[in-house]
């Protein structure tokens, strides 16, 4: 092992070790869905529209539909849109509360707006 390893593995003093809880875990995923310009593009799109059938969606976008397909299925992932199969269709929608829990999360690493 090298010395900077060493070093980098070193505790420092005076603070305790966290493990990263529930709402780390939480921030993660949802910074993950917007992650990529065509992610939170797509999410835009959805939150002006409200709904919005996946066909229509490809359409709108200067990407393949295999890569619209993927981002969506992240974003769905992460928990910023719903799915709901529609006949031969997928319609999508945002996620009711994504961004107020979102906004709130980003405040909790503020140790300003923490709350006690």
């Amino acid at each position: 092992m090298t010395e900077r390893i060493r070093l980098m593995k070193r505790p420092v003093p005076g603070k305790a070790r966290r493990a990263p809880g529930k709402a780390d875990e939480e921030l993660a995923a949802l910074a993950w869905g917007l992650a990529h310009p065509a992610r939170a593009a797509i999410l835009r799109m959805l939150l002006d529209r409200g709904e919005c059938i996946c066909g229509a969606i490809v359409d709108s976008m200067p990407l393949a539909q295999a890569t619209v397909s993927q981002h969506l299925k992240v974003l769905k992932e992460s928990g910023w849109i719903e799915g709901e199969i529609d006949g031969p269709r997928v319609c999508y929608c945002p996620t009711s509360g994504a961004m107020a829990r979102f906004k709130e999360l980003l405040q909790g690493l503020d140790p300003g707006e923490r709350r006690s």
